[in-house]
């Protein structure tokens, strides 16, 4: 074999290694997601979601949480998942809250719709 073919095979060879170990390498750093999930979770926060949905709420900050210590490791792909977890577990936080929020606000309108017909009924004019 001639001494430029091998070096080529070789350099092919070299290449291809190359880039399997870029592939297989840790990816970008999540801040747009680690960004995302925080101000979803001070979102959920600010809706109420503490009261309402505690439990969900925390599980959101327990993954930004296991997130932040995969990114200190440099496992973005990893951290990004929990990230995004993280962001979709807030907002669904959120959301739950608002909607509790909404259906105490009916019920309380309901009531008192309910108190003024009692007084109508029992003090006709």
């Amino acid at each position: 074999m001639k001494p430029h073919k091998r070096y080529t095979r070789l350099l092919i060879l070299l290449g291809l290694t190359a880039s399997l170990i870029g592939c297989a390498g840790p990816g970008p750093r999540p801040d747009s997601q680690l960004q995302w999930a925080e101000t979803s979770i001070q979102q959920a926060e600010a809706t109420d979601a503490r009261r309402f949905e505690p439990v969900l709420l925390n599980q959101a900050q327990n993954k930004l949480a296991d997130a932040r210590k995969l990114i200190d490791r440099e496992e973005y792909r990893q951290a990004e998942r929990l990230l995004e977890q993280a962001a979709v577990d807030a907002q669904l936080a959120g959301a739950r809250a608002e909607t509790e929020k909404a259906r105490q606000a009916v019920a309380e309108i309901n009531s008192s719709i309910e108190n003024l017909r009692n007084q109508m009924e029992s003090n006709p004019q």
